[in-house]
C-alpha cells in the first residue's frame, strides 16, 4: 500500500508521522489531496482527516464551522468517505469517551483582583466552552449527517492507524 498525504500537514507533524510509517515499511508520496491528510493510492474513496487533539476539533466544529462543513460536502459530493482521527491520548479511545470529556479551557481557573475591593479573586476563563457532552452531541450529528466516522489513538500510534484504516477501507470495499 502506497499511501498520500498532503503537503499542507503541518511539518513537525508529518515529520514524526513519516518516522512511524519509516519504521513499519509503509511507502508514501506527498502532493494536495482535495479533502483530507491521509489517503491510500488504492482507493481515492476513503479519506483520514487527521487532528492533533479534541480541542482542534472543537475549533473546527465550533469557530471553523462553515470551512468544517464546506468540506464534509465537497467530501460528500466526491463521493468520499472521511475519517477523522484525532490523536488525543489514552483517555479517549470511543467516541462514548468524548461525552465524559473535561473540556480544560471550561475548567481554568485564574486569579484576578476585583476591581472594586482589590481583593484576589477566582474566574473561569472561559466557561463557555464546549465540554464533553456537547462535542459529543455534534459529532454524532455529524457523523449521522454526512457519514463522517471519528477514531482515535496517541501520538506514538498514529502512523499505525493510519495504515490500519485504510487497509481496512479496502478489504471493506469502501469505494
Amino acid at each position: 500500500m502506497t499511501i498520500q498525504t498532503d503537503t499542507r500537514e503541518h511539518a513537525s507533524e508529518w515529520n514524526r508521522i513519516s518516522k512511524q510509517f519509516d519504521k513499519i515499511g509503509v511507502q508514501y508520496v506527498r502532493s494536495k489531496l482535495y479533502v483530507g491528510d491521509y489517503m491510500s493510492l488504492d482507493n481515492a474513496r476513503l479519506v483520514i482527516d487527521r487532528k492533533k487533539d479534541l480541542q482542534e476539533l472543537v475549533g473546527n466544529v465550533t469557530q471553523q464551522h462553515e470551512r468544517f462543513k464546506k468540506e464534509l460536502i465537497r467530501a460528500i459530493d466526491a463521493g468520499i468517505k472521511i475519517i477523522f482521527l484525532i490523536e488525543h491520548g489514552p483517555d479517549i479511545q470511543t467516541l462514548e469517551d468524548v461525552y465524559f470529556w473535561q473540556n480544560p479551557r471550561k475548567h481554568e481557573i485564574r486569579w484576578r483582583k476585583n476591581k472594586i475591593t482589590g481583593k484576589p479573586e477566582k474566574y473561569f476563563v472561559s466557561p463557555k466552552a464546549v465540554d464533553g457532552k456537547q462535542l459529543y452531541k455534534s459529532l454524532c450529528t455529524i457523523q449521522d449527517r454526512y457519514g463522517a466516522r471519528f477514531e482515535f489513538c496517541t501520538k506514538d500510534q498514529t502512523g499505525q492507524k493510519i495504515m490500519e484504516i485504510l487497509k481496512d477501507g479496502e478489504t471493506k470495499g469502501i469505494r
